[in-house]
């Protein structure tokens, strides 16, 4: 078998895997410990639907918690806010991708882990599927109910109908959360509280980048 054909076989066991990181995902964080150039290629492309189509479903979730637009704004259409949606949502991918990455590098480190940024980019964007699920079972109800206004301020997703998908989105983001701990045991083979440590020093690097980011912009 070439490299090239074993390669497009690896691609398709990952894309075939990928469902598991919501009811297995101790397994398939351990496929990440093979850090091989050709490895990380065949789940290159699973992982980057992941994060994209995480970060659409994260996108419409922080656009409906601040709306960019006034209630009277009058030019914004369906198509306007499917093409934000997909354009915020390659971004909102590649930031959890790149920088979710390197807060999980820095936390592991931290522990002592001599992994590359690379897995920790990977456990990362793994990490995002809840909301995946997200945008397929809810974004579409949400869409339908409350349409061009989740991009609206006092538009009709204010109260109990929005706070309930809110309520979604956080508990997608809890999920989220557990999922990169089980990754950083996994591929580092640690206990769950060393583990949860890591994860720890990469939230206050979150809150610190966070908080600098507010500042800056405030001004």
């Amino acid at each position: 078998m070439s490299v090239r054909t074993q390669t497009e076989t690896t691609e398709r066991e990952w894309w075939a895997r990928l469902p598991r990181l919501l009811y297995a995902p101790a397994e398939i964080f351990a496929e990440l410990r093979d850090e091989s150039r050709e490895a990380a290629d065949a789940r290159q492309e699973p992982l980057v639907a992941v994060a994209f189509l995480a970060g659409i479903a994260m996108l419409i979730g922080l656009i409906a918690l601040e709306p960019p637009y006034n209630r009277f704004y009058t030019d914004l259409s369906a198509l306007n806010m499917t093409l934000e949606s997909i354009i915020g949502g390659a971004l909102v991918g590649l930031g959890n991708f790149w920088l979710g990455g390197a807060l999980l590098y820095l936390g592991a480190r931290g522990l002592g882990a001599t992994s590359g940024y690379r897995l920790a980019r990977h456990i990362a964007g793994l990490a995002t599927a809840p909301f995946v699920l997200v945008l397929v079972l809810a974004v579409p109800v949400r869409v339908g109910l409350f349409g061009t206004d989740l991009f609206r301020d006092t538009g009709s997703d204010s109260g109990p109908g929005g706070d309930v998908f809110i309520a979604l989105d956080a508990l997608a983001l809890a999920w989220a959360l557990v999922l990169a701990l089980i990754g950083i045991r996994a591929t580092q083979r640690w206990s769950w509280g060393r583990s949860a440590s890591a994860l720890g020093i990469a939230a206050m690097f979150a809150i610190l980048v966070g908080t600098l980011t507010f500042a800056l912009t405030s001004r």
